[in-house]
């Protein structure tokens, strides 16, 4: 689960072994033998799993060891955003089991997971890991639409009704600025697609695309494009 979801967002992690302080046993819950048991399944699945991980000893809870994953933003700081806890007191104080194939009561472990988190905290961090660049399929603002003139309004609004009746999170931007203004405001706002209309997208019914310059989560150099009809834009950005 914690693959698919960070994978989504290009999100390269690491996991640490969080696991207890051996010169402070007395903090933590349960026996040695079950501590051992844990800590070595842990290190057991990263293995199977080729994961990029470390063990960072103190870094447990009080009562079990924890899969922690860190992921880096886009500043290179490293933030814990998942977490995978294994609990082998809370089955014991409880008396939880299960029944074996010889019908037995066997003990089981908790499983305590938080793979997003809060959702604020979560999406603070997405922030700051994609500087902003959010994938088209999560701007909150996918296409903004510039007439260069007056002009040009009538086919920038049957533009935007198309667009916004496709279901794409569309404005229209015919304020009386300079196309090089508008542009550069875009950029800024890290809109994804800027769609120019002049005297030859209102002829040809097409529409000159302005990408921002930046590298996005889809791993693509975003870059200009040229004209293109708006049927064919349509169905590409769907």
């Amino acid at each position: 689960m914690i693959d698919t979801l960070y994978s989504t967002f290009d999100f390269k992690l690491r996991v640490r072994l969080s696991f207890h302080d051996p010169a402070a046993f007395e903090k933590y819950l349960g026996t040695k033998e079950i501590w051992d048991n844990a800590e070595k399944a842990l290190r057991e699945i990263a293995l199977e799993r080729k994961a990029d991980y470390f063990e960072a000893p103190g870094e447990a809870a009080m009562y079990g060891p924890k899969l922690d994953f860190m992921a880096k933003d886009s500043l290179g700081r490293e933030h814990q955003v998942a977490t995978i806890q294994l609990d082998m007191n809370l089955p014991e104080r409880f008396d939880l089991f299960c029944i074996n194939e010889k019908g037995e009561k066997e003990r089981i472990v908790m499983i305590h997971s938080a793979i997003m988190g809060s959702i604020e905290r979560f999406s603070a961090v997405l922030i700051e890991h994609l500087g902003g660049n959010f994938p088209f399929w999560l701007s909150p603002v996918q296409v903004w639409i510039l007439p260069i003139t007056d002009a040009h309004n009538a086919y920038a609004k049957e533009v935007f009704e198309m667009l916004k009746s496709s279901g794409i999170r569309t404005e229209l931007h015919g304020e009386s600025e300079t196309l090089g203004k508008k542009i550069r405001n875009g950029k800024m706002q890290k809109i994804p697609y800027l769609l120019v209309i002049g005297d030859k997208e209102v002829e040809e019914r097409t529409v000159t695309i302005e990408k921002r310059p930046s590298k996005t989560v889809e791993n693509k150099e975003e870059e200009s494009k040229g004209a293109v009809k708006l049927e064919d834009l349509i169905k590409n950005l769907l």
